[in-house]
């Protein structure tokens, strides 16, 4: 694991930085533990959620980490596009070194959960058929479904909409049913967009890191069309480390 730095608090103005403790108590704080949809994504200065090799590990450091750690130890789950999952090697998820106690006192299982949002339910062999298999969101069209639960337990497969795309407000309501009610989600790009365009967001959490890479890769949210109207979000708070930025920002429900 690298060395965790120092956190300056850019917002809310005039708070102390927030030194690397143990069990992270001033950033637990800081996020907060309300139940919710929050996202977390990392993107260089030009926008790019990847470096050149299409993997966003490639753009991450150690201020982003450490934030990406506490993130993981509040949710209840991590919700992933099947292929971020198959990009970045996604396997059973640990909760992080050191936070298993705060984690405990806030109630949290003691295991994180892992759902992948995936309408054919094509998945490595080695995260499927693991000691700690993921939840599995699809759709009931999917041609695998029978062979999916016979390889996972039905109760490690969810429905979530009738048509060709996981129904995001469905996926989340399947969570909630299942007392999953702090959703973290990374992404990817085309997930996420689909989870805004559902109004079901609720933090966004976005690491800048001090690079420009060019290239063709996508935005953290990629979709054809334009948000229609744009979405609105709040600052709430603003750290920095070594020229990275990591914000969080509410998002302003629609009809809100």
């Amino acid at each position: 694991m690298p060395e965790l730095p120092a956190l300056d608090v850019l917002l809310p103005l005039h708070r102390p930085r927030l030194e690397p403790l143990a069990g992270e108590p001033e950033l637990i704080a800081l996020f907060g533990d309300s139940p919710g949809v929050r996202a977390n994504m990392v993107s260089t200065l030009d926008g790019s959620a990847t470096g050149a090799n299409g993997l966003s590990g490639s753009i991450n450091n150690s201020a982003d980490w450490r934030v990406f750690r506490v993130l993981r130890a509040l949710a209840d789950v991590v919700l992933v596009g099947a292929g971020t999952v198959r990009a970045e090697q996604y396997t059973a998820l640990d909760v992080p070194e050191g936070l298993r106690g705060a984690r405990a006192e806030l109630g949290r299982a003691d295991d994180l959960e892992l759902a992948v949002v995936s309408t054919s339910g094509v998945l490595p062999d080695a995260l499927l058929d693991g000691a700690r298999p993921p939840l599995v969101i699809t759709v009931a069209e999917n041609r695998a479904l029978g062979a999916l639960r016979d390889r996972l337990g039905a109760e490690r497969v969810l429905i979530a909409g009738d048509g060709h795309r996981v129904d995001a407000r469905a996926a989340i309501a399947a969570l909630t049913d299942r007392g999953l009610n702090h959703v973290l989600t990374e992404g990817g790009p085309s997930l996420l967009a689909h989870l805004v365009e559902a109004d079901v967001v609720d933090d966004v959490c976005l690491t800048w890191t001090p690079q420009l890479v060019g290239g063709p890769a996508s935005r953290i949210l990629t979709q054809p069309e334009w948000l229609s109207p744009a979405r609105s979000l709040e600052p709430l708070h603003l750290l920095h480390a070594d020229g990275v930025l990591l914000g969080r920002w509410r998002m302003t429900r629609l009809g809100a």
